[in-house]
């Protein structure tokens, strides 16, 4: 497995995710906005686009980046059950993208946010959160526009098809109105699409994966996202166009 780091007119955080995934010893390819030849990517890698300033926030937070013209090719990429993956302003990306649904809207309070946040997951059977399931993870935030958003059919349909992949809790792993740092609808830190596919969240998991840093929580994440991989090609999906009779023969 292989991932692509994709780094957009504003991107800050494009060094800390390759640094992270080059220390857990994985290859990583650097990818500019202007790029559109993904052909080096097969749908067993990952497309990361990281935090930052895309176009400076500009009209809207991921609104311009939306428009680059790798997004294109990574929409294309997606469509065909490529990884991709948003952190803190991908994420805002992939909602302007319409590769995830719902929108990323200011902090309740209207202050930039920046700590230590933890978060949890209740759904172990996503690429994310195979290892990470069911504890709290120490996971660091930096955002103004982290607050979740969709409406209450979309919300509805999330959780019935387990798209919710991580919510804001406490230290203990309960969820409280006092561990939403950003008054985010239901928690939400993170979602997936209905494929499984495609991840957005905003806590930043490359932030916390030295431990010179004092924690490795994000670790997990990753580690997740590699086993899942390596479980996949062992057990591959068996091709949906086969009807059960073509199958037997």
């Amino acid at each position: 497995m292989k991932f692509g780091v994709v780094t957009f007119p504003g991107s800050n955080c494009d060094q800390d995710m390759i640094d992270a995934l080059q220390a857990m010893g994985q290859e990583v390819i650097r990818l500019w906005h202007k790029d559109k030849d993904l052909s080096a990517f097969s749908t067993d890698d990952m497309i990361i686009l990281p935090g930052g300033f895309s176009y400076g926030d500009y009209l809207r937070c991921g609104a311009l980046a939306r428009f680059s013209p790798i997004m294109s090719s990574i929409m294309a990429f997606a469509r065909k059950g490529g990884k991709v993956l948003g952190v803190c302003n991908g994420f805002q990306i992939l909602c302007e993208a319409h590769l995830l649904p719902g929108v990323l809207l200011p902090n309740a309070g209207q202050h930039f946010i920046c700590r230590n946040t933890y978060i949890i997951s209740q759904q172990p059977n996503t690429l994310l959160t195979a290892k990470a399931a069911h504890r709290p993870l120490l996971i660091p935030i930096a955002h103004a526009e982290g607050r979740y958003y969709a409406d209450a059919q979309t919300i509805e349909q999330l959780f019935a098809h387990g798209q919710v992949i991580f919510q804001y809790c406490d230290a203990q792993g309960k969820i409280t109105a006092a561990s939403n740092p950003n008054g985010a609808a239901h928690h939400i830190a993170g979602i997936c699409n209905p494929e499984k596919n495609v991840f957005g969240m905003m806590p930043h998991p490359e932030r916390a994966v030295f431990a010179e840093l004092g924690n490795t929580d994000g670790r997990l994440i990753f580690e997740s996202i590699l086993s899942g991989t390596a479980s996949r090609r062992q057990h591959p999906t068996p091709d949906a166009s086969l009807t059960p009779q073509s199958k037997a023969l």
